[in-house]
């Protein structure tokens, strides 16, 4: 099996406070990967690891076969990323706010009408950025990560603060994208049920420990075996009350090995 981001047990720590402890992580090549975990489990500073925003303190990782430190530049070249919300020049157009981000990356002229292309913003490139709506917002943020078509796309929660048609929309976009181009999807959310419906295969963190990786079934497999309650609907196990059962059976682990 090809994979093309590994981590090996990759470590933050802000002075006595690991955010992220030995995570290992595999993502194969053409999936959409969702990270799950609730605020706060080390999801962001994960991502910012392999996006070289802040270094590790232990652990390497490696992307498209080229391994950090040693091949950052080369890395970030092949990753497009959407970190948190992102903003823009509001008195710029979308399709004038892509072409800034174009010239840094060196990228040619036609890389931003083909990103627009992408998230479905063509006709609207030309509309002031402070006149979108928040889902069209976050599609120039996706148009950002997308400039180039880079083989990697590092999405931090793309569907924050978006009501139930933007997230919808935002979905069925990055549901796309495999498809659209040959590219690897990295996406974060604390919400199972949004992720079960366009991820291939996750990994759920809590706490800066990842506590189960692999497909759906998996997942599904994995919880009936460790005892937690399946509320089954049609005989179709609801993953979100595993994912909750997950995160506080891990909770209270952690409560009971503190008090030892």
């Amino acid at each position: 099996m090809e994979y093309m981001i590994t981590t090996k047990q990759l470590t933050k720590k802000y002075k006595s406070f690991a955010a992220v402890q030995n995570v290992s992580l595999n993502i194969r090549k053409g999936s959409i990967y969702g990270f799950l975990g609730p605020n706060g489990a080390g999801k962001s500073t994960t991502m910012k690891m392999l996006l070289g925003l802040t270094a590790p303190t232990k652990g390497s990782f490696i992307i498209d076969g080229k391994q950090f430190p040693n091949d950052r530049l080369s890395i970030l070249k092949e990753v497009g990323s959407f970190i948190e919300s992102p903003s823009f020049y509001a008195n710029l157009t979308g399709r004038e706010n892509l072409d800034i981000i174009r010239r840094i990356l060196g990228l040619p002229q036609s890389s931003v009408e083909d990103a627009l292309e992408l998230v479905g913003l063509s006709e609207f490139g030309g509309r002031l950025a402070k006149k979108y709506s928040l889902g069209m917002k976050q599609r120039l943020g996706l148009a950002g990560a997308l400039l180039g078509r880079p083989p990697v796309l590092i999405l931090d929660e793309p569907t924050n603060g978006l009501d139930p048609s933007g997230i919808h929309e935002i979905r069925n976009l990055i549901k796309s994208l495999p498809r659209l181009y040959d590219c690897t999807v990295l996406i974060s959310s604390h919400m199972l049920s949004e992720i079960e419906l366009m991820a291939d295969d996750i990994g759920i963190l809590n706490h800066g420990h990842l506590l189960f990786e692999g497909s759906l079934d998996e997942l599904r497999q994995n919880a009936l075996q460790s005892g937690f309650a399946a509320d089954h609907n049609n005989g179709v196990a609801n993953l979100e009350e595993m994912f909750l059962s997950m995160i506080d059976k891990d909770n209270a682990d952690r409560k009971q090995r503190a008090r030892l």
